[in-house]
């Protein structure tokens, strides 16, 4: 041949046996006594024919081996979590721990779905710590919950939005992760079957919650508390699971935020969304305006720039469901901001900073986003009671920055 030509398709190269190819670095060459030129870095990336008057020789692209992925290949819950725990990511006590609440979720959503006729919507009768009518799927998950996590043996203390105190777990036999969830969030949408969730956080193990032979309820509880009350920033892991048109797993262990959704057909959440990143700024703001008149003047004067349309004409959107899954998982996706403050009637909010504001701020900060008090960092606050609430504010970067300086 008179000259080097050379075809784009498939990333091969067709040469003279005459003609140098020292100039693609990432192949040394070396010429032998039949004219065929092999390749010393990787004989297996490079294919040799003799042709009639020269050789041709194709160079197969790095990586161009690597199989092709099957269609029917999906990744699980279960195969994600392995592959954790294979990278050092986790140990196998929080896989066991994780897969246990997974299953939690999975009885949830099947009761969620059945709770008209099931008979389980309505109030239950009780009331919980909060003062809150307890309605019946709340107790029922909550026993979901708690079960789940006993049975993993993995436990130590959980803690609960319908538990007065958190509760020391016997049937631990390693690990001794400390759980604190509210096992159905929004749970006043359950008779419309509007957006429900699960929330749940994970602490490191902690010996010091033991219940010995001489020790008074008094100082289990008290052990038990201190143990339990750990600032956001000590999470290991935390998540949610939304109960609507589909079943959605959000779980982060500090390294990202995935997102599963459960597939009916065989009864596994399934990877649909890697590396989740909440967008930097958004134009939907996500609070209660029922309670506009209860809110001091600085939140007022928030609100009302963000109806304004200003120059460009497009004032923000508003969307509340009126349940913390389903607007914060919106909110991750689409950007934007969610609040609840305090106002008149609750001087700090509603939500509880244990296992609502903490394991939420920690989603939203591996995805990029922030979570706010008005002023701190969520992450930051020590909690000094099992049920303490604080306002929350939490989405978009931009969009908490700027609520902040309203609000300094």
């Amino acid at each position: 041949m008179a000259g080097a030509t050379a075809t784009s398709h498939h990333h091969h190269h067709l040469f003279s046996s005459s003609q140098p190819i020292s100039r693609f670095s990432h192949f040394q060459t070396l010429p032998c006594s039949n004219g065929v030129v092999y390749s010393a870095a990787r004989k297996r990336n490079l294919s040799v024919t003799t042709e009639r008057g020269g050789v041709r020789c194709m160079a197969v692209a790095e990586g161009a081996e690597t199989k092709k992925k099957s269609g029917y290949e999906i990744q699980t819950l279960t195969n994600w979590l392995l592959r954790q725990e294979q990278a050092g990511v986790i140990d196998a006590e929080l896989t066991i721990v994780l897969s246990s609440i997974s299953m939690a979720c999975k009885q949830i959503a099947s009761l969620v779905q059945r709770a008209s006729i099931s008979n389980l919507t309505g109030v239950q009768g009780a009331v919980n710590i909060q003062g809150e009518d307890q309605k019946k799927l709340d107790v029922v998950s909550n026993e979901v919950f708690s079960n789940c996590l006993r049975s993993s043996g993995r436990t130590g203390i959980i803690a609960s939005e319908e538990e007065d105190v958190p509760v020391a777990v016997e049937e631990s036999y390693s690990g001794n992760y400390i759980v604190v969830f509210d096992p159905l969030d929004g749970s006043s949408n359950i008779d419309a079957a509007v957006s429900t969730g699960s929330i749940f956080g994970i602490y490191s193990p902690n010996d010091e919650c033991h219940i010995e032979e001489d020790a008074t309820l008094d100082a289990v509880v008290q052990n038990c508390v201190v143990n339990v009350c750990q600032p956001g920033d000590n999470l290991l892991a935390a998540g949610y699971c939304m109960y609507s048109s589909s079943v959605i797993f959000v779980i982060t262990l500090g390294k990202g935020v995935f997102a599963f959704t459960l597939d009916p057909m065989f009864g596994e959440f399934v990877l649909t969304q890697e590396n989740v990143q909440i967008p930097k700024s958004g134009k939907i703001y996500s609070f209660n305006e029922g309670n506009y008149q209860l809110w001091d003047d600085k939140l007022k004067k928030y609100i009302d720039d963000l109806k304004d349309p200003g120059p460009t004409g497009k004032p923000y959107s508003s969307r509340y469901i009126g349940s913390l899954v389903g607007d914060f998982h919106r909110t991750l996706l689409y950007g934007g901001i969610y609040g609840y403050p305090r106002d008149k009637k609750s001087k700090n909010g509603k939500l509880r900073l244990l296992y609502e504001c903490a394991p939420m701020s920690f989603i939203v900060e591996q995805a990029g986003g922030k979570g706010s008090d008005g002023h701190n960092r969520v992450l930051d606050i020590q909690p000094t009671e099992i049920h303490q609430r604080v306002p929350l504010y939490i989405g978009s970067v931009d969009e908490v920055e700027k609520l902040e300086k309203y609000l300094a």
